[in-house]
C-alpha cells in the first residue's frame, strides 16, 4: 500500500511540475503526446476509485501478477484510446489537465490509504484483493512515469523502489529474469518493447528475448 502511495505521488508530482509546452511533446506511448498520457492517468485514477468502492464475494481470480493480460500486439484502433486524445484535446489548457488529475488522483490516493488489502474487489469481470490492485498499479505508475519523461531529460525518474518491485512484477509476468546486468528502467523498457534492445543486451537475454516484448493490457 505504501509503494502504491509512494509511486503514485511521484507521477502526480511529476505532471504537476511540466511547463505548459511539455504537454504537446511526444510520450513513451506510441502515438499520444504528453496530454494524451496525463488524460489516461485521469481516467486510471478513477478506475482505482471505481474498483475500491466495488465489492466481490467470491474468491479472487487474479493477483497482482495475473490481473495482466499479455497481448499478441498492440490493441489497433482501441476506441478508448481514440476517446482520451479526443478528450485530452478538449481540455485546451494544460492548468486544467493538472488541475482534473490532483482533484481525481488526490481522491484515489486517499482511497488507497485507507482500505483494507485483504478486502476483494472486482474490476474487468475479475475479483482480486483491494492490495493486489494496488500492486498491479505500482507497474502502471512506474511504467507510465517513464512514458510521461521520456522526453523530458530533466524530469524527476520514478523512485527506485518502485522501479524495483516492478521489475520483480515483470519478471513474473515473463517467467523469467532479466540479466543482472540491467538497471531495472532498463528492464522495464525492453521488457515492455518501449525501448528496443542493444545488440549486446539481446545477446544478453537470452531465450528470453523471444518473449518480448510483453504488451501488457
Amino acid at each position: 500500500m505504501d509503494l502504491f502511495s509512494l509511486s503514485w505521488t511521484a507521477l502526480r508530482t511529476a505532471v504537476a511540475e511540466l511547463a505548459d509546452e511539455d504537454f504537446a511533446r511526444p510520450s513513451g506511448c506510441t502515438g499520444w503526446l504528453v496530454r494524451d498520457l496525463v488524460c489516461h492517468l485521469i481516467i486510471d485514477a478513477q478506475d482505482v476509485l471505481i474498483t475500491l468502492v466495488t465489492p466481490a464475494e467470491t474468491e479472487p481470480t487474479r493477483d497482482a501478477v495475473t490481473y495482466w493480460d499479455i497481448l499478441e500486439v498492440p490493441a489497433a484502433d482501441d476506441p478508448l484510446d481514440a476517446l482520451i486524445v479526443r478528450l485530452a484535446s478538449a481540455y485546451e489548457e494544460p492548468w486544467l489537465l493538472k488541475f482534473h488529475l490532483d482533484d481525481v488522483g488526490s481522491a484515489a490516493g486517499r482511497a488507497a490509504e485507507l482500505a483494507d488489502p485483504a478486502v476483494r474487489v472486482g474490476t474487468r469481470d475479475e475479483v482480486l484483493t483491494a492490495g493486489d490492485h494496488l500492486l498491479a498499479y505500482v507497474l502502471e505508475w512506474t511504467l507510465h512515469h517513464l512514458d510521461l519523461i521520456a522526453h523530458l531529460p530533466d524530469a524527476a525518474e520514478p523512485p527506485a523502489e518502485g522501479l524495483a518491485r516492478s521489475r520483480e512484477l515483470l519478471e513474473k509476468i515473463a517467467g523469467a529474469e532479466f540479466p543482472s546486468s540491467f538497471t531495472d528502467r532498463d528492464a522495464l523498457l525492453i521488457g515492455t518493447g518501449r525501448r528496443a534492445p542493444a545488440e549486446a543486451e539481446k545477446a544478453e537475454l537470452g531465450d528470453l528475448a523471444a518473449k518480448l516484448p510483453l504488451v501488457l493490457g
